[in-house]
């Protein structure tokens, strides 16, 4: 998809241009490809409706940059940045995947020793060629190499946002071909796991053979593994394989059910039909030769005596005995969610204003927002101080009077996103957070303290009554950072005991907490947060990877306090935590 791809684009040139130790620039093109990164719309589609003023109006997007992308959908390249590639011919996107290799640490390494991937860092690094560059030693070329190994064994998959848009578009359009009657997806991308193996689809169709000869000659197509009248196999320009299967309507439920998965669930599914003197597979549910059920995933979950389970908890970690039982969670909706708890603006490094954000999570449908600009510790985002965040609170009076003036009912909270420092102390004064409507830690540094560091690190935090939630709670950034090493269960006692929340973050390449940390929270009594970490409006819109998020740790509403409308929301701030729950 072209957003993607000038999206990536401009994510590549912001990091080689602050190699190049430009100012502003670099930032500017970050702010813009995060932007086109979520934009619902395609922008062929954007720029043929409104031209480069169209442009223009997507968040963080002025003229110059419009430009560049009015040039790439005109031309199928940007000058500028075939410049800086000829002048820097680096993988940026390998090497900065790397944990502690940033920018800097790039140019170093390139000029230096001339590496431009990640095999020559990792060949460079086991020959102890690290080590002697300014700034860097041991110390930091063992760092790189475990991150190496890090990143090697995380590659393997993709992260579910950057697929989901793209199998969207497929399923779009191979749903209008003639004769395709029905189309679902299946496989991990079905269960809504936070990274994707290939993408899994299955249609209904009286024209297979149309239905696959556009499959494979799909523009995304790069290579065609197989290619046949049921099935074919292709790998797409992103480096994700798919797969496109034709199933009989009568089969279908069956065949839905079989390639959603996981194996261990399917695995426990047959045991149960064997003990009944079925067998099952993807055409059907048999009684000897005879089809009993299969046309509907429902009516073979009704017929092993099990109620339908959402696929997101398909694990066979406990949703077989409670589907027969009865007693399946009521998982959350993105519609029960009332308002967004963790709000970045341009008072940091936010792309937009408050106001901005507040009409947007308006449009959203959302009754409140608490806008957590981070603090000063956070040097690179521009960090607020004590002053700075009392300012920004009469700010957000002022903008509250001009909703309610205009009618609105919608409410913007004060709030902050605080540092947690190594000994687990924050950088903001108790006395100001105080006068806070709502305020997050986090940790952002010393990610490599011991476990027993770590944990009394964090739950200091915790025991600070001035302290609401804790944002994302590991610090993993998915196939960059690994977690920061925890006792997850001292956590989730802690939280419980002073009437901490923890947040599950939707941030794509965040998703923390993880899924069984959810589930296992949710089991002690801790309540939780789902929230955006937006940096710009169009940030706003990433809420169901949250969603995706919770459902997986079999989160109910009841267990997410952001579902509380504006008036249960109030009253539950305005009691001291200890006493909220």
């Amino acid at each position: 998809m072209t957003n993607q791809e000038l999206a990536k684009i401009f994510f590549e040139m912001a990091e080689l241009l602050e190699m190049e130790e430009v100012e502003f620039k670099p930032r500017a093109y970050e702010k813009a490809g995060h932007s086109l990164e979520v934009l619902e719309e395609d922008i062929n589609l954007f720029y043929k409706k409104g031209g480069i003023k169209a442009l223009e109006s997507i968040p963080a997007v002025g003229r110059g940059i419009a430009e560049r992308i009015e040039e790439y959908l005109k031309t199928g390249k940007i000058k500028d940045y075939e410049k800086l590639k000829k002048k820097t011919p680096i993988n940026i996107f390998e090497l900065s995947a790397i944990e502690g290799v940033g920018p800097k640490i790039i140019k170093v390494l390139y000029k230096k020793l001339g590496i431009k991937n990640i095999k020559d860092l990792e060949k460079s690094a086991k020959a102890g060629k690290l080590r002697n560059l300014p700034r860097f030693g041991e110390k930091l070329e063992q760092k790189i190499l475990k991150s190496i190994k890090f990143y090697k064994k995380s590659h393997q998959r993709f992260i579910l946002s950057d697929v989901l848009p793209l199998a969207e578009s497929i399923g779009s359009r191979l749903s209008k071909i003639k004769g395709v009657q029905k189309l679902e997806f299946a496989g991990s991308l079905r269960r809504r796991m936070e990274t994707i193996g290939d993408i899994d689809i299955l249609i209904v169709s009286d024209n297979p053979k149309t239905a696959m000869k556009i499959f494979v000659e799909m523009p995304e197509v790069e290579y065609i593994h197989a290619k046949g009248l049921t099935k074919s196999s292709v790998r797409l320009n992103t480096g994700i394989d798919a797969d496109l299967r034709i199933v009989p309507e009568q089969s279908f439920g069956a065949a839905w059910q079989y390639f959603t998965g996981n194996k261990d669930h399917n695995i426990a599914l047959r045991k149960i039909a064997m003990r009944n003197d079925y067998k099952l597979n993807e055409y059907a549910l048999f009684k000897g030769k005879k089809q009993i059920a299969g046309r509907t995933e429902e009516e073979i979950y009704k017929k092993l005596g099990l109620e339908w389970m959402p696929p997101e908890i398909r694990e066979n970690q406990g949703e077989i005995e409670a589907g027969q039982t009865k007693t399946l969670p009521n998982l959350i909706k993105i519609s029960n969610l009332k308002g967004d708890l963790q709000v970045q603006t341009n008072w940091t490094d936010g792309a937009n204003s408050i106001e901005e954000m507040a009409k947007e999570a308006e449009k959203l449908g959302y009754e409140y927002i608490v806008i957590t600009d981070h603090t000063r510790s956070l040097a690179m985002t521009g960090g607020l101080d004590e002053k700075k965040l009392l300012r920004q609170s009469k700010e957000i009076e002022k903008i509250n009077k001009i909703l309610n003036v205009s009618g609105s009912r919608f409410h913007v909270f004060t709030g902050a996103e605080v540092n947690i420092l190594k000994d687990g102390s924050l950088d903001i004064k108790d006395e100001v957070l105080g006068k806070l409507d709502f305020v997050g830690a986090a940790i952002h540094s010393n990610f490599h303290l011991s476990k027993k560091e770590q944990t009394k690190r964090l739950i200091k935090a915790i025991e600070n009554p001035n302290i609401d939630i804790i944002f994302h709670p590991t610090t993993r950034v998915i196939q960059k950072r690994p977690e920061i090493e925890l006792d997850m269960e001292e956590i989730f006692k802690q939280a419980k005991k002073t009437g901490t929340l923890l947040e599950i973050n939707a941030y794509p390449d965040r998703l923390d907490l993880k899924d069984e940390y959810a589930r296992r929270a949710k089991e002690m009594g801790v309540k939780f947060a789902i929230n955006t970490d937006a940096h710009s409006i169009s940030h706003l819109h990433l809420m169901e990877h949250g969603i995706f998020q919770a459902r997986r740790g079999w989160v109910e509403k009841d267990d997410v306090i952001n579902t509380y409308p504006l008036s249960k929301f109030l009253e539950f701030i305005k009691k001291p935590k200890n006493k909220r729950f």
